[in-house]
């Protein structure tokens, strides 16, 4: 797989791009994306108490959540390049090792970029490197004009 641009996008600033456009709940984590290219998306959220369950873990679901978001933005760089857009179709997660503080970083690489469909591969890690958590996200591209739960799927300003 190449690291080469979409020709529909470029001398784009995907990072700049991707970070404009947070979601809420990407934003009220901390997500933030540090680098991006169509075969690599990287993300950070910094561990605070909002994330942790009661054991002072970090709560499973947030790296379920994190892997969905690196790799829907992966899948959507490559989408956008045709006009289309994403949406998750399954996330598999399996947690390896325990968080309790610092930073989460996430790694999102292809492992099939399909015209339909694609798969990607996410390390979650802490600080120091240490494997997490593994994630399997499946997503869907749509078409222009597809619409999911009574509207038009597009992103909202």
């Amino acid at each position: 797989m190449s690291d080469a641009l979409p020709p529909a996008l470029p001398n784009v600033d995907l990072v700049a791009m991707l970070n404009a456009h947070r979601g809420g709940f990407d934003s009220s984590i901390g997500l933030a994306y540090t680098a991006a290219t169509p075969d690599l998306v990287v993300a950070e959220v910094a561990v605070t108490p909002a994330l942790l369950q009661p054991y002072g873990l970090v709560h499973g679901g947030i790296y379920c959540a994190i892997a969905e978001t690196v790799a829907s933005a992966g899948a959507a760089i490559d989408a956008m390049a045709r006009g289309w857009s994403t949406v998750g179709l399954e996330n598999s997660t399996a947690f390896v090792h325990a968080i309790r503080a610092g930073k989460i970083i996430a790694t999102a690489t292809p492992m099939q970029k399909g015209r339909r469909t694609q798969i990607w591969q996410v390390a979650l890690r802490d600080e120091a490197g240490k494997l997490a958590a593994t994630s399997r996200v499946r997503t869907l591209c749509l078409e222009p004009g597809a619409a999911i739960a009574g509207e038009t799927v597009k992103v909202k300003p």
